[in-house]
């Protein structure tokens, strides 16, 4: 089974990382993460997902 080193990072739209919850080694696959954004604000967070050598960043909208 072949691992690549996994993260999924959160930050706000000023750049500062807000959250990190995935840093690590994983197999291939589909997973599921949960976010507890109690801590921060309503509005946009950008998050960015690396997984071996492929990167996807997309914005999300935080509504509380």
């Amino acid at each position: 089974v072949h691992n690549s080193a996994v993260q999924l990072k959160v930050y706000d739209i000023g750049g500062r990382e807000v959250a990190t919850l995935v840093s690590g080694k994983q197999p291939a696959g589909q997973y599921s993460v949960s976010f507890d954004a109690s801590g921060l604000s309503s509005g946009m967070y950008i998050y960015r997902l690396t997984a071996g050598p492929s990167t996807e960043v997309k914005a999300m909208l935080l509504i509380k």
